[in-house]
């Protein structure tokens, strides 16, 4: 597996010192990302914050609440506290995005302070979109957080709803990160899994592992399920070890059955397996696109 495959990391394996970037397109996608690193914050004993936008705190309570967790204790002891944009943020009713960078290192000081065993923070970005002053420099922001978390026992999850950012900013977002949350699986196994991602600020299907016969039918459904997402289909084979016959003609019946103008680009695969796929001639499909990894000297 390539290096950069180490920069998806599930929301069950962030660990201190992450800075994470957290691209959805559906609710209970981020629902099910927040919930589980609000809730492993404070199985930890650890003080954390949410930054409310698009959600209230109520709703982000609510979810707590349902996951089978009380959020009171936590709330009244200063453990766990859930408040809006417009108070974190915006609080000066501008962005300053110095100001933000030293009121998170104070808290991370604080906490650590109050005897809790680590800080993390997780706020929905949307305010961005507002126009409001300051709002240009969070790019510059999310660069400087990192140092925030990084060497500290802190972490942080950034939310970018990829319905009401565009691509390049995603892409610049995610790009000032540390990492990115990996979405639940379509297809997990010991072998093998089929993950939604983004790549380029767009929506992507992430194949690690290996694709034989015998998983080959979960990498088509996997690829019927991509192609309701708006656009071209592109497969991520950056984290692939593997792929035999029928994997790859799953890849080229998928190309097929899609409606004209569209195409299934699948990337970053190993030179030589597009190399056999080039000689073969599946590349000369027109739906189909392939193009190789590129191999470091």
């Amino acid at each position: 597996m390539s290096a950069s495959g180490t920069r998806h990391r599930a929301v069950e394996h962030l660990g201190h010192g992450d800075h994470l970037c957290l691209a959805f397109s559906d609710d209970a996608e981020q629902r099910r990302v927040v919930t589980a690193y609000l809730l492993g914050g404070l199985a930890r004993d650890e003080r954390v914050m949410y930054f409310a936008d698009r959600s209230t705190p109520g709703q982000v309570l609510s979810w707590i609440r349902e996951a089978g967790t009380d959020p009171a204790p936590a709330l009244n002891s200063g453990q766990l506290t859930v408040t809006t944009a417009d108070d974190s943020y915006l609080a000066t009713g501008t962005f300053d995005a110095d100001a933000m960078v030293a009121t998170l290192h104070q808290e991370v000081t604080d906490a650590l302070a109050a005897g809790f065993t680590g800080f993390r923070v997780s706020g929905e970005m949307g305010w961005s979109l507002r126009n409001l002053p300051g709002a240009e420099r969070l790019g510059e922001y999310e660069t400087k957080a990192t140092d925030v978390f990084a060497g500290h026992p802190a972490s942080a999850i950034c939310q970018y709803d990829a319905r009401r950012f565009d691509a390049a900013a995603l892409d610049d977002f995610d790009r000032r990160h540390t990492g990115t949350l990996e979405q639940q699986p379509l297809h997990a196994s010991a072998s093998l899994r089929l993950v939604p991602s983004w790549r380029n600020g767009r929506q992507a299907l992430r194949v690690v592992g290996d694709v034989d016969y015998h998983c080959a039918p979960a990498l088509a459904g996997a690829l019927q399920t991509a192609a309701g997402w708006p656009g071209d289909i592109t497969v991520d084979m950056d984290a692939l070890e593997f792929i035999d016959l029928a994997g790859v003609r799953a890849l080229v019946r998928a190309a097929e059955q899609l409606p004209a103008g569209r195409r299934l680009h699948v990337v970053d695969l190993d030179p030589m397996l597009s190399e056999v796929i080039h000689v073969v001639g599946w590349d000369e499909i027109p739906a189909l696109t392939v193009t190789a990894r590129e191999v470091l000297a």
